[in-house]
């Protein structure tokens, strides 16, 4: 199995799983206006869709590391590792923010931002 190109795609999945949390349920979403209907929300549902746009800053970052691990040919025992933990921390930050757990969701946010960092400083030292 390819881990890096799978977290890939769950990493950039997981946005999209936010908005549903943020959508689900509700019969009175306007679709002709979903970014505005979505500000207007509160409780879990503003959370969910501030982890959405999280979600899609923490990508990018996340994704130039994996690709130039794998360009660069890192060890990949150590790419898969830090591909799972960041994986991991983002689904965990997700839960966490949708159920309003502030300071787990920080450590999951941090966990999951240093494993990024790991993966440049392999690319830094090889």
């Amino acid at each position: 199995m390819n881990i890096p190109v799978l977290s890939l795609l769950v990493a950039g999945v997981l946005p999209v799983c936010s908005t549903a949390v943020a959508k689900w349920g509700f019969s009175q979403f306007d679709n002709h206006n979903p970014r505005e209907w979505l500000s207007r929300q509160t409780g879990f549902r503003a959370r969910a869709n501030a982890a959405q746009h999280n979600a899609f800053e923490a990508f990018p970052f996340f994704a130039a590391a994996v690709v130039l691990g794998l360009v660069l040919q890192i060890d990949a025992a150590v790419l898969d590792r830090y591909c799972l933990i960041f994986v991991a921390a983002r689904v965990l930050y997700l839960i966490a923010y949708v159920a309003d757990i502030a300071s787990f969701r920080t450590l999951c946010w941090l966990l999951g931002y240093a494993s990024c960092i790991a993966i440049y400083l392999q690319l830094l030292i090889r």
